[in-house]
């Protein structure tokens, strides 16, 4: 029942995607003094793909009904994203592409962001139960 509800199923692929990032960033820092290892990390979601193909399903077209509306053609400035900053710390064999410092910052922002899913999640939950009355 709950799988037909979009919202939960969005949280829950999220959750999905963090743990697996978890995996990777944790195999990273396991690997941190392996000769030539090179760290590896998810690509992060397109959400204008995502988006993209949400279209096709019927839905509410967006419409500028006053001049003053901001069109749904406008783009904002764009974000070169950077894959990995240029390593500064030594490896202790210095033949490792894998910045401790970096994946621990990693893997906090990936904690806390599983946390406020998991946060949305219960809070969803929460407000079903109040709304067919079994809270």
């Amino acid at each position: 029942m709950l799988d037909n509800i979009g919202l939960l199923k969005g949280i829950t692929g999220k959750m999905g995607w963090l743990s697996h990032r978890q995996v990777l960033v944790a195999q990273n820092v396991a690997n941190s003094d392996t000769p030539g290892y090179i760290p590896s990390d998810l690509k992060k979601v397109d959400f204008g793909a995502v988006m993209g193909a949400a279209q096709n399903k019927p839905m509410i077209k967006q419409v500028t009904t006053n001049d003053g509306h901001i069109g749904h053609g406008v783009k904002g400035p764009s974000i070169e994203a950077r894959e990995q900053r240029s390593v500064y710390e030594a490896a202790p064999d210095g033949e490792n592409a894998v910045d401790l410092e970096e994946q621990l910052f990693k893997s906090q922002s990936i904690a806390l962001d599983y946390s406020l899913m998991a946060n949305l999640y219960r809070k969803n939950m929460n407000m079903m139960r109040i709304a067919i009355g079994k809270a």
